[in-house]
């Protein structure tokens, strides 16, 4: 019973928090766990059934579909290393317990050999908040971009 009555206690605190303070929060996890290379827990921060819209590629729809083309990725690039990623979001607009915002960014990475990837891209982002009160990621559209 006391459980049930501090997962109510916390859902509340959540569900009542500013909105945009909590995508704040969720985007500085987002961009600390690229830049770890925390394959793991990005995944988490996806919703169950997500959709990813990735350049050149199908849809992937659903977190199994999300994680077999990331790995797969990281397969063909053994070793990879990000020595710096930065996102910058912009527009964060709310309605409910549904997020829309768009974000730059600029990645390098260098594999074992040397080989040094320096890349800038620009994404849009849903985010769905669960009735655990956590906002996961529903969409995304990623593309590359020149450097500003």
């Amino acid at each position: 019973m006391l459980t049930v009555l501090l997962t109510m206690i916390a859902t509340l605190a959540t569900a009542t928090n500013d909105p945009t303070t909590e995508i704040d929060a969720f985007n500085q996890n987002y961009l600390a766990l690229h830049q770890k290379m925390d394959t793991p827990a990005i995944l988490a921060l996806w919703a169950d059934d997500g959709v990813d819209l990735m350049p050149g590629e199908n849809p992937l729809v659903g977190r199994p579909a999300i994680t077999e083309w990331l790995n797969a990725v990281l397969a063909k690039m053994p070793g990879i290393k990000v020595t710096k990623q930065e996102m910058t979001f912009h527009d964060i607009r709310v309605t409910g317990d549904w997020a829309t915002e768009w974000a730059t960014e600029h990645q390098v990475a260098q594999s074992p050999d040397g080989k040094v990837f320096d890349g800038y891209g620009k994404m849009s982002l849903i985010l769905h908040r669960m009735p655990s009160g956590e906002w996961k990621v529903q969409q995304e559209m990623w593309n590359d971009m020149p450097k500003p």
